[in-house]
């Protein structure tokens, strides 16, 4: 029984100190820092891949419409079939913001292409090897239909590109919108874990991926991986990006600005899809740490030493210790939120950290017991090396 005891403790104690390492890594970041350079704005071809739309895609495509930038600014917006409704969505935002932009674009600077021939499992990289040909710049910009941007974006997000080195520049990315509980579970995994634990990780390395939400890449570092072609069986086509232009010698830089991504109410059965997803993707990305990244789960050890200890008849000072270390998370979670979301009333519950943590445990433990993915209504199979084949 004390070796029970010890173990649990053990097991408890490593994963609050994970987590307040964690902290600590997100407190030192220069979260929401504005690092725009004066003189400095290299033109960009933005390069946006859209299928469908819903209520919220409107405002996050013009929010692109709608940057204070002074250099020249291509938007390649693409789609796979003419008749999707995303393109009277994204023709009747251009039109309307035509005349209301801080700086107007030309119909040569803003286009809707219809990328018909698809080569690939992956939708998105498929339609982004067929907008890179036509991309006019020599700086590629990629974001999701559904991220949402500042005025002010473009300028700090180009200002890591002044070091020579720095081939990749991406940002986090926050749940903007949860609409429904099971959102609001994943605002947790996003909104105060995922940054952080990106940070603490590199702590120990450079970052050697990118985050998808916006990503920033030198044609040329681009071109020495292949291009997006080299992407379009890949699911995790923004890891396996960022880690092959990182994996070249070239620096991955990370901009302090917050992007927001937009989604319209989500249900537990589709929010759990997409972390199972997720899940399976970092497993095969990053076998090794996805495997031990159940030791830093701040509340599923010092739980199953509360339950132990309250068992065993243990001393009081256990039973306490276990309580302060899940309260300690409950704490840590919402503090991370609060610093990565402007408005309090998005902040998940505090009941949701503990069920999220608990939730994950049944993730990690799905993660290893298939290999298929559901994605924008498609089954497939995960292979090791992360390509995808369609079931």
């Amino acid at each position: 029984m004390q070796l029970l005891n010890l173990i649990f403790a053990t097991f408890a104690v490593l994963s609050c100190a994970l987590g307040l390492w964690q902290w600590l890594a997100a407190r030192n970041f220069p979260l929401h820092q504005k690092t725009a350079k004066a003189g400095f704005a290299p033109a960009i071809s933005i390069l946006k891949p859209l299928k469908g739309g819903d209520e919220t895609t409107a405002a996050s495509l013009a929010s692109w419409l709608r940057q204070d930038y002074a250099g020249p600014v291509e938007i390649l917006f693409g789609v796979g079939d003419a008749n999707d409704p995303i393109c009277e969505i994204t023709r009747r935002v251009v039109a309307e913001k035509q005349a209301t932009l801080v700086k107007p674009l030309s119909l040569l600077d803003a286009r809707l292409i219809v990328c018909e021939i698809a080569t690939g499992t992956n939708a998105k990289a498929a339609k982004l090897a067929q907008l890179e040909k036509l991309a006019a710049h020599d700086l590629i910009l990629i974001s999701d239909a559904d991220v949402r941007v500042p005025p002010d974006f473009l300028a700090s997000f180009v200002a890591p590109l002044r070091t020579e080195n720095t081939g990749l520049v991406n940002c986090f990315y926050r749940l903007a919108h949860p609409a429904t509980p099971a959102m609001q579970w994943e605002a947790v995994a996003i909104n105060a874990d995922f940054w952080s634990q990106v940070l603490q990780s590199q702590t120990l390395k450079p970052l050697d991926f990118a985050l998808g939400a916006a990503i920033l890449v030198r044609r040329k570092a681009l071109n020495e991986i292949g291009g997006f072609a080299a992407l379009a069986n890949c699911l995790a086509d923004d890891y396996q990006l960022g880690h092959r232009i990182a994996r070249n010698g070239h620096r991955i830089a990370l901009c302090p600005m917050v992007v927001e991504c937009w989604d319209a109410p989500q249900g537990w059965a589709q929010v759990w899809r997409h972390q199972l997803r997720w899940a399976r993707t970092i497993r095969v990305c990053q076998p090794l740490p996805y495997f031990f990244s159940l030791l830093a789960n701040p509340t599923w050890w010092p739980l199953l030493w509360l339950a132990f200890t309250v068992i065993a008849g243990n001393n009081f000072f256990s039973v306490l210790a276990a309580v302060v270390f899940l309260l300690l998370r409950i704490v840590l979670a919402h503090n991370l939120q609060r610093r990565f979301t402007p408005e309090r009333k998005l902040i998940s519950p505090a009941w949701l950290v503990p069920v999220k943590d608990l939730l994950n445990v049944a993730l990690w433990l799905a993660a290893f017991l298939g290999n298929t993915v559901e994605w924008r209504g498609r089954r497939m199979k995960l292979r090791r090396d992360g390509t995808l084949v369609e079931i």
